[in-house]
C-alpha cells in the first residue's frame, strides 16, 4: 500500500485512525513503542583513543616508532646517559598526531543540524480534542492541524486544505512555494516535488491552512532518509591523502630494502649486531621526511587563510588541495547559480507588444503594473533602517518592480484603498481584490493564465496564447491580470460576480534569474578544464533555460529528469554521465548517484548547494560547497567549504588557490625528498665501500627538522604561476611524482650524494690541514655540514621553475630569512662545543670550512644551469 497514492479513506483505514477524533492515548503509546520517537538517530563518533590509534597506523609513523624503540633499547644498553635521539623521534611522532587529530575534530555535525529542524511542538487532534504536543511525541496516524507560518513536524498526507502553500526548497530545491491539494492525484513514480497531496517534515507553511494525517516520523520521513544518507555516506580520502599515503608506502619499502642491504653488508664485514641496529635506525630516520606532514598542514592552513579573504571558509583542511584537482563542479541552481529572488523579466499589456521589464512604459504598462501590485499581499517592513520585502516570492517580485519604477505600494494603496478580497485558492488558482478607482470601483483578478475568466475575442485569445507560450519557452512563470469596472460598490461580492466577464489587461513573466557573475565563472571554469553540471529539484524547462543562459548547457549536451534517471542503472549512468549537463526534478539519492558516477570515471567532483536536500551529495563529493547566506545549517555542516558571499564565482577563485596549494606541496616534496633520498644513498654507498657510517641518526634528525623543516614551512607562501588556471586539472589517480617531479628529485639526490660523499671521504681519509688530521669524526662533521647547508640552499631551486635570479631571493622574504636561520643554526651547532658534543661533531680547520661551503653551493649552480638550458630549448623545468 502506498500512503501517497491511495485514497484518503484507504490511508485512514491502514493507519486505524478516525479523521474526526484522532488517535487515543493508548493507540499513541502502542504505535510509539513500535516506531520509536519522532527523532533522528545519532551517529556514533570515534573516541579519542580510536582517533589516536588510526593516526599511529600510518606507515611513516610506524617506521619512526620502530626506529624510536630500537634507539631507546640501544640507549639503555649502550649509552644510558644519552636519551636525546629517542626523545626527539617520539616528539616528532606526537606533534604529527596532535596536528592530525586537531584537523579531524572539525567533525561532521550534519545530523545535529537536521535534528534541530524538527519543530519543537505540533498541533494535533487526539481523543476528539485539539492539543499542543512535543514534536518528538508524534506517531503515524496522528491528525495534524496546519497553519501558516508553522514548520511541519512529520511527513503527512493531506485531509483538507484551504489555500495551502508550502516552502519546500530546502528539501526539493524548487525555488517557489508549492500549492498543496488533498485531491491531487500523484503517480507512483512522481518526483518528490510533485507530491502535491503531501506535506513533509522540516518544510515551512507559507500560506493557508489544512489538516493532515501523519504517515511517517523520525528516520522514515524524507528528512530522515537524508539523515540516513548522511550517516551512511562516508567521506572518501582526498587525492592528496591518497598520494601522501602512497608516498609513505614507497618510502617504507625503500627503508626496508635499504635496511636489509645494510644488514647484509655489515654481516659480511663482521660488524656487531648493536652497531647494525643503530645503522638501521639511521636509515629509517633518513627515509622519513619528518617535517612533511607539518609542512603540508601549514601550507593547507595558509591556503585556508587566503580563501577566507576570498569569501570561502574551509571546514575540512585537505579540501583546499582537493579543490585544485577539481575537474567537475556539480552545482545546485536555486540560490547558487541563481539569485533565489523571483524577478519580473517581461510584461505584455493588451494592445501593445511585449517589452522588457526595465524598458520605457506607456500608460497601459503602468496600469498593468499598478493593478497587479494592488492585488498582492506582499508587504514592506523596515528592519534596522533597511526595507525588507516579505511575502510570497511571486508577489514580492511584483512589488520590487513597482519600487524600481519609482512607486511605493503604500502610496498606491492610499490612492486605491482595498475594500474586499477573495483570497488565493489552489483549486481556482486565482486571487481577487476590490478597490476604489477613479469615479467608481475596480475588481482586479490575478492568477494562472488559463484560469482568468476574461472575455476574449478570437483574435485577442490567439495572440495572448502565443505571447504566453513565448514567455513559457523562456521558462518564465506567467501571471495574468483581468479587471472589471463598477460605477457603484457592488452588493454581490462573491466569486460569481467579481470573477466573471473580466477585461483582460495582460501578463507578466518572471523567473529566478542567474547571478551576474555565474556566466563568467562557468566560462573561467571551462578554460581551466573544469566541467560545470547543473543538478536541481526545479522543473526541467526552467533548469534548461538558466543553464543555456549561463553557458552550462551547450550544443551536444543533454538534460534529464529524475524520473528518467531512475530508469538508468548505476552502470548505465556511469557510462553516460558525461553526456548530461542538466539534471532536473531530482531527489537527494539521485544527487549522490550523479556525484558517484562522475567519481567512478576518475573525476574529482566539487558539489555546491544550499538546501537540506543537497547535504548527502555535499558529503559524498570530493569537495562539498555550501552557500553561507542562503544555505541551511545542514548543508553547511555537511560541506567542506562554505561561501560567505553565496557567489558561484568564488568557487573558481578557490580552485585557483587550491592549485597553488598543491603546487607548493609538490615543491615541498621535491625539496625534502631530494635530501632524504640522498641520505639513504650516502649511507648505503659509504657503508658498502667500508668507509663506516657517514651520518648518525641524531645528526640526520637535526638536518631533517632544522635544515629542511624551517625553510620548508615558508614554501606555503609561494605565489602561483601565471598560467596556473590554464592548466588541466590534476587527475585523481596521478602520482605526486607526475609531471617530471621524480626525475627532478633523482637529479638533485645524485648531486647531494656526490658532494656529501666527497666531503665525508676527504674528512675521513685525506689530510688537507696540518693541525687537524683526517679521521672518521672529521668526515662525519664534514658530511653533516655539507648535507645540511646544501639542503637549505636547495630551497631556492624548489621555489619556482624560473631562475632564482629572475624571481629574486627576496620575493618571498619569509623563506629567505628562514633559510638564513637554518644555515646559522647548523653553523652554531658545529661551532659551540656544548652543542657539538651532543651531536657528535668535532672542530674543523678553515680549509675544511672552505671546502664545505664550496660543495654546498654546487646544487644551486647545477640546477640554475639546467634551467637555463631547458629554457633555451623551449622546455619547462
Amino acid at each position: 500500500m502506498d500512503l501517497r497514492t491511495d485514497s484518503i479513506q484507504s490511508v485512514l483505514k491502514k493507519l486505524n485512525v478516525n479523521e474526526n477524533k484522532g488517535l487515543t492515548l493508548e493507540q499513541v503509546e502502542a504505535i510509539r513503542n513500535e516506531t520509536g520517537p519522532n527523532q533522528f538517530k545519532e551517529e556514533k563518533k570515534d573516541s579519542l583513543f580510536i582517533k589516536v590509534l588510526d593516526q599511529l597506523k600510518e606507515i611513516t609513523t610506524i617506521i619512526l616508532l620502530i626506529a624510536a624503540a630500537i634507539s631507546f633499547y640501544l640507549t639503555l644498553t649502550l649509552h644510558p646517559e644519552d636519551f636525546a635521539e629517542p626523545i626527539v623521534i617520539i616528539a616528532i611522532v606526537v606533534l604529527n598526531v596532535i596536528l592530525s587529530i586537531k584537523q579531524e575534530n572539525n567533525a561532521e555535525k550534519a545530523l545535529d543540524s537536521l535534528k534541530s529542524l524538527n519543530s519543537p511542538q505540533a498541533t494535533v487532534l487526539r481523543n476528539g480534542q485539539i492539543e499542543k504536543v512535543e514534536a518528538w511525541e508524534l506517531v503515524p496516524g496522528d491528525i495534524l492541524i496546519l497553519e501558516a507560518g508553522e514548520s511541519i513536524p512529520a511527513d503527512a498526507r493531506l485531509l483538507t486544505s484551504s489555500g495551502l502553500s508550502v516552502e519546500e526548497s530546502a528539501l526539493t530545491g524548487e525555488s517557489l512555494p508549492v500549492d498543496k491539494d488533498e485531491k491531487a492525484l500523484v503517480a507512483a513514480d512522481a518526483a518528490l516535488g510533485d507530491h502535491f497531496n503531501m506535506v513533509f517534515s522540516g518544510c515551512l507553511i507559507t500560506n493557508g491552512r489544512g489538516t493532515a494525517v501523519v504517515v511517517a516520523t523520525g528516520m522514515d520521513t524524507e528528512m530522515g532518509k537524508i539523515a540516513e544518507l548522511l550517516s551512511t555516506t562516508k567521506k572518501a580520502k582526498t587525492p592528496l591523502q591518497h598520494r601522501l599515503h602512497n608516498l609513505g608506502k614507497t618510502l617504507s619499502v625503500i627503508a626496508l630494502l635499504a635496511g636489509v642491504f645494510i644488514f647484509v653488508i655489515g654481516y659480511l664485514h663482521g660488524e656487531a649486531l648493536a652497531e647494525m641496529l643503530m645503522t638501521a635506525v639511521s636509515l629509517a630516520v633518513a627515509a622519513v621526511p619528518e617535517t612533511l606532514p607539518v609542512i603540508v598542514t601549514i601550507t593547507l592552513a595558509y591556503g585556508v587563510q587566503n580563501m577566507v579573504k576570498r569569501n570561502a571558509i574551509i571546514r575540512n583542511i585537505p579540501s583546499v588541495e582537493t579543490l585544485g584537482s577539481a575537474s567537475v563542479i556539480c552545482s545546485d541552481k536555486t540560490g547558487t547559480l541563481t539569485q533565489n529572488k523571483m524577478t519580473i523579466k517581461e510584461l505584455w499589456a493588451v494592445n501593445h507588444e511585449p517589452i522588457k521589464a526595465d524598458a520605457d512604459y506607456q500608460e497601459e504598462e503602468n496600469n498593468l503594473l499598478e493593478m497587479i501590485s494592488l492585488a498582492t499581499n506582499a508587504t514592506i517592513e523596515e528592519r534596522d533602517g533597511e526595507e525588507i520585502l516579505s511575502g510570497d516570492p511571486t508577489e514580492s517580485a511584483i512589488i520590487r518592480l513597482l519600487q524600481d519604477r519609482g512607486q511605493q505600494k503604500d502610496e498606491l494603496e492610499k490612492r486605491h484603498p482595498r475594500i474586499h478580497e477573495i483570497p488565493f485558492d489552489s483549486e481556482r488558482k486565482l486571487m481577487t481584490t476590490l478597490h476604489e478607482w477613479e469615479n467608481g470601483y475596480i475588481s482586479i483578478t490575478k492568477g494562472a493564465f488559463d484560469r482568468i475568466p476574461a472575455d476574449f475575442s478570437n483574435e485577442l485569445k490567439l495572440k495572448a496564447q502565443q505571447i504566453h507560450d513565448s514567455f513559457a519557452e523562456k521558462a518564465l512563470r506567467v501571471i495574468a491580470v483581468g479587471y472589471k469596472y463598477y460605477e457603484e460598490l457592488p452588493s454581490d461580492l462573491t466569486q460569481a460576480e467579481l470573477e466573471t466577464n473580466l477585461t483582460f489587461a495582460g501578463i507578466v513573466g518572471m523567473i529566478d534569474p542567474p547571478r551576474k557573475e555565474s556566466k563568467e565563472a562557468v566560462r573561467a571554469a571551462k578554460a581551466a578544464g573544469i566541467k560545470t553540471v547543473m543538478i536541481t529539484g526545479d522543473h526541467i524547462v526552467t533548469a534548461k533555460a538558466i543553464a543555456k543562459e549561463i553557458g552550462i548547457l551547450e550544443d551536444g549536451d543533454k538534460s534529464i529528469t529524475g524520473a528518467k534517471l531512475a530508469q538508468l542503472s548505476d552502470e548505465e549512468l556511469k557510462n553516460s554521465v558525461r553526456d548530461y549537463a542538466v539534471y532536473a526534478r531530482v531527489s537527494p539519492e539521485d544527487k549522490i548517484r550523479i556525484v558517484k558516477a562522475w567519481q567512478a570515471n576518475g573525476e574529482v567532483v566539487a558539489m555546491t548547494g544550499d538546501g537540506v536536500n543537497d547535504a548527502p551529495a555535499l558529503k559524498a563529493a570530493d569537495v562539498g560547497t555550501a552557500m553561507g547566506i542562503a544555505g541551511t545549517e545542514v548543508a553547511k555542516s555537511a560541506a567542506d567549504m562554505v561561501l560567505t558571499d553565496d557567489n558561484f564565482a568564488t568557487i573558481v577563485h578557490a580552485v585557483e588557490e587550491g592549485r597553488r596549494v598543491y603546487e607548493n606541496i609538490r615543491k615541498a616534496v621535491y625539496f625534502l625528498l631530494s635530501c632524504n633520498i640522498s641520505e639513504i644513498f650516502v649511507m648505503l654507498i659509504a657503508v658498502s665501500m667500508g668507509w663506516g657510517v657517514p651520518v648518525i641518526s641524531i645528526q640526520l634528525l637535526l638536518i631533517n627538522v632544522v635544515a629542511d623543516g624551517i625553510p620548508g614551512f615558508s614554501l606555503s607562501r609561494e605565489k602561483a604561476d601565471a598560467d596556473i588556471m590554464e592548466q588541466t586539472p590534476t587527475k585523481k589517480g596521478a602520482s605526486i611524482f607526475s609531471g617530471g617531479l621524480a626525475q627532478k628529485i633523482g637529479v638533485q639526490s645524485i648531486i647531494f650524494t656526490i658532494i656529501t660523499l666527497i666531503g665525508f671521504y676527504v674528512g675521513s681519509f685525506v689530510d688537507i690541514n696540518q693541525t687537524i688530521t683526517a679521521n672518521h669524526q672529521v668526515g662525519q662533521t664534514m658530511a653533516f655540514i655539507i648535507l645540511g647547508w646544501s639542503s637549505v640552499i636547495h630551497i631556492f631551486n624548489a621555489r619556482s621553475k624560473e631562475s632564482i635570479f629572475k624571481i629574486g631571493f627576496m620575493s618571498n622574504p619569509v623563506l629567505f630569512w628562514s633559510a638564513m636561520l637554518s644555515i646559522s643554526l647548523i653553523l652554531l651547532v658545529a661551532l659551540v662545543p656544548a652543542f657539538a658534543s651532543i651531536f657528535s661533531l668535532v672542530s674543523l680547520s678553515a680549509t675544511h670550512w672552505l671546502l664545505a661551503v664550496g660543495l654546498s653551493i654546487v646544487p644551486l649552480v647545477v640546477i640554475e644551469i639546467q634551467k637555463a638550458v631547458l629554457r633555451k630549448i623551449g622546455k619547462s623545468f
